[in-house]
């Protein structure tokens, strides 16, 4: 590693690991205490086996897993919190935390004292934390019980009283622990939009089970399971290979399988462009979407019984065509062929943004809850949503389909493909938000 490398990593983990001592029996603690190493009366649990870990200045990096996978356990290594067994992780800059909220707070001190303790343990000094109080209590919202002991608070009120202390230590790495999960729906939008704001200076590392909050804050993932390594890199591929992970079943994980690759990069243009293009064109604020061919060999997992042949983005009026736009009536149109028998097939999709970000979507269903169509080897099923297509920010889309057997609670995935389909919207009229919605009416009345 050159030095110039080496100089813009704020967080290096060489042969990080945490074991945990797990005896048989209580006495047994006490037992090892006095013979020593003589005889070993407990074993070793690795919450998160030895691993290397290198992230830059400016880098916003998230640990995805499932529960007990190690992903707490090494933030609190990172963070200092808890020493390793083996290996080091060097810190270089302010490193704010904010894992448990509330936690390292002294129940019986006022939310004023807890201020000033927690702002000290963070690093700033006495006068800092005088000069930024008025800032802290007014982020907190939590009125007079600021001056009322942390132990008569409500969790929501420790949390923000906790974040709010955080955010005001120009700290320049933020680690984050699922505090979005914390609070009211208030305290977790104030969250994001300064976590939005921090991304543009600092450096984030973040834990979450939201894969949505994930692709929008973040650009690399690491997937910890077990407390192994099982993946670093580009986090809608990370994150894509352990939604697969969630979807085997353990009696008949042999038959799933997964793969593909993502191909927006050489996608080529659908069918023909609508004749009405140019028309569209003359409005610089026309919603159009170019729509691009099926791709059969994007990403994709499942078991298999049933496979999407063909999945179409097609105008009602004017069929399939090059070109749709937002506030039109379409139709999406998902083939799929049983390779196997399928009792209660269910057919879905959702739209998804550039950051991965689910938009709206539905499935089969609800409509066929109480009159499922069952396929045979080798029948084919086609399934048809017709909708108003709302209206979207320029950029690129794709749309997931998926075809699964089973209930909506109890599912089994048989063809789920990421980026089935892509479409990109050159010109729109939405400022703000995700997607607009058509109107029925706009009025003004004096």
């Amino acid at each position: 590693m050159s030095s110039e490398t080496s100089s813009n990593l704020v967080i290096e983990a060489h042969g990080l690991g945490k074991a945990y001592r797990l005896y048989h029996r209580r006495r047994d603690r006490l037992v090892q205490a006095l013979i020593g190493r003589r005889r070993k009366l407990y074993h070793d649990h690795w919450a998160l086996q030895p691993l290397d870990l290198d992230i830059a200045r400016g880098e916003s990096v998230a640990i995805v897993g499932r529960n007990g996978s190690g992903k707490s356990t090494l933030l609190q290594l990172i963070c200092g919190i808890i020493a390793p067994t083996c290996g080091e992780a060097t810190v270089s800059g302010r490193i704010a935390p904010l894992l448990q909220l509330g936690a390292g707070f002294h129940p019986e001190f006022t939310g004023r004292e807890n201020v000033f303790l927690s702002g000290a343990v963070l690093g700033l000094q006495r006068g800092e934390i005088e000069d930024r109080f008025e800032a802290i209590e007014a982020f907190a919202e939590i009125g007079d019980f600021i001056d009322q002991p942390v132990k008569h608070y409500s969790s929501g009120m420790s949390a923000r009283l906790a974040f709010a202390v955080a955010a005001h230590v120009d700290t320049d790495i933020l680690v984050v622990d699922e505090i979005l999960a914390v609070g009211d729906a208030g305290f977790s939008a104030k969250c994001m939009r300064y976590i939005r704001r921090f991304r543009e200076k600092g450096t984030l590392l973040l834990v979450s089970h939201d894969v949505s909050a994930v692709l929008t804050l973040c650009d690399r993932a690491v997937w910890l399971d077990g407390g192994h390594l099982r993946g670093d890199g580009v986090a809608k591929d990370v994150c894509h290979a352990y939604e697969t992970s969630l979807q085997i079943r353990d009696d008949v994980e042999d038959d799933f399988t997964s793969g593909g690759s993502r191909s927006e990069d050489t996608a080529t243009p659908a069918i023909q462009s609508d004749p009405r293009r140019g028309l569209l064109h003359e409005s610089k604020h026309r919603n159009d979407l170019e729509l691009f061919h099926f791709d059969p060999d994007a990403q994709h997992f499942g078991y298999g019984r049933a496979k999407i042949e063909h999945a179409e983005l097609v105008s009602i009026d004017a069929g399939a065509v090059g070109v749709l736009h937002g506030g039109e009536v379409v139709e999406l149109v998902v083939s799929v062929r049983a390779r196997e028998p399928v009792a209660r097939p269910i057919v879905g999709f959702f739209v998804k943004n550039r950051y991965g970000q689910e938009l709206f979507g539905d499935n089969t269903f609800l409509t066929y809850r109480d009159r499922p169509m069952p396929l045979t080897e080798g029948q084919h099923l086609e399934a048809r949503f017709r909708f108003q297509m709302p209206y979207l920010p320029a950029g690129d889309f794709s749309i997931q389909v998926a075809v699964a057997d089973g209930t909506q609670e109890d599912h089994a995935q048989q063809h789920w493909i990421e980026d089935a389909l892509f479409f990109k919207v050159h010109s729109t009229h939405v400022a703000r938000g995700l997607v607009g919605i058509p109107m029925l009416n706009i009025e003004i009345k004096t």
